[in-house]
């Protein structure tokens, strides 16, 4: 897991990835608490897309694929996944560290919808949290998948940027609705009762076990 580690996060890696979080929360504006979670998840998706790409890649780049396939498909797919998983646990605590760092910058007013409880703040960060993770998996899984179908980094990260910004965009929310990808940065704030965004995030861990499933086969063929 250490060997990984070292592969999947190397240091200028992890700079880039705090210093986006640290720059985002300094520049982009919110009033409100309760826009903090729609304020991070779009970059955060971005983040995700450059930060997974390279994770079976970068064997290739570096022209080690040729070993790896020497190795049972099993192992080489474990490797794969266990990289996958670290990028996605730093990406993770890099989104919560980003949301303090929002209060910490712009101390943003509380209790938009009349509720200025502790409890309502905690419970608000949970539920971006939930968010969060699906979101960071589902670019993450994405710009993977792509960059091991075409064996190009770059490729998979233009991929995954045609769809954030189709997704990420007024066309995305009138076509697609509930069921838009960025459902949670589209949910009506004003009504904590409407779970109806939950609905694009079900699409999105669909997609996301269908990639993991694709992903076997495609480093058979084209790793």
């Amino acid at each position: 897991m250490i060997h990984e580690m070292k592969i999947a996060l190397p240091v200028p890696k992890q700079a880039y990835a705090i210093f986006f979080v640290v720059i985002l929360s300094l520049v982009r504006g919110v009033s409100y608490s309760t826009e903090i979670g729609i304020a991070l998840e779009a970059p955060m998706a971005i983040l995700a897309l450059t930060f997974c790409a390279d994770a079976y890649t970068q064997e290739i780049t570096s022209k080690r694929s040729e070993i790896q396939r020497l190795c049972p498909r099993k192992k080489r797919m474990q490797s794969i996944y266990k990289r996958i998983m670290i990028q996605e646990m730093f990406l993770l605590a890099d989104a919560a560290v980003g949301y303090g760092l929002f209060f910490l910058f712009q101390n943003p007013r509380l209790g938009r919808t009349g509720q200025e409880s502790l409890e309502s703040e905690i419970c608000q960060f949970f539920v971006y949290f939930a968010a969060i993770i699906v979101t960071l998996g589902f670019w993450g899984l994405l710009s993977n998948l792509l960059s091991c179908l075409f064996r190009n980094m770059w490729v998979g990260i233009g991929g995954g940027l045609m769809l954030w910004l189709i997704t990420n965009s007024s066309i995305g929310e009138r076509y697609f609705g509930a069921w838009n990808l960025f459902s949670y940065s589209f949910r009506t704030l004003e009504d904590n009762n409407d779970f109806s965004w939950l609905y694009g995030k079900m699409v999105c861990i669909c997609i996301g076990i269908l990639a993991m499933a694709t992903l076997p086969k495609i480093i058979e063929k084209r790793g």
